[in-house]
């Protein structure tokens, strides 16, 4: 089992920062993926961004530029760091991490609350 838990959401301004933090533990042998995605009212759960082993990164279109993944192994954590925020941008940003073997398992951290509002 891994469990997650994220931290850093809150209420920002436009153009503004926020840093999401997502710190991992239990047995994470075999996670081949961390990301971050994110869902905002009435809206599907989308990507916004991931993270392979070695370091290749995914970036959703509309955060590319913007947003940055991050990750620091011996502590067990990802990171998400979002600069120009827009409004379009406020939703629930749940932490992922996936391990494809045995049972293609997708792990789910309970989310934070990200609002972009003036």
């Amino acid at each position: 089992q891994v469990q997650l838990a994220e931290s850093g959401g809150g209420l920002v301004q436009p153009g503004g920062s926020l840093r999401l933090s997502c710190a991992a533990s239990g047995t994470l042998f075999g996670i081949n993926a961390m990301g971050w995605y994110r869902q905002a009212p009435g809206k599907q759960r989308e990507l916004v961004a991931v993270m392979a082993n070695g370091g290749t990164t995914n970036y959703a279109d509309s955060v590319k530029g913007r947003f940055t993944i991050s990750s620091d192994n011996a502590k067990n954590t990802v990171a998400l760091q979002m600069n120009s925020l827009i409004v379009e941008d406020t939703a629930v940003y749940y932490c992922n991490f996936h391990r494809p073997w045995p049972f293609n398992r997708d792990y789910w951290g309970q989310g934070t609350q990200v609002t972009v509002s003036s």
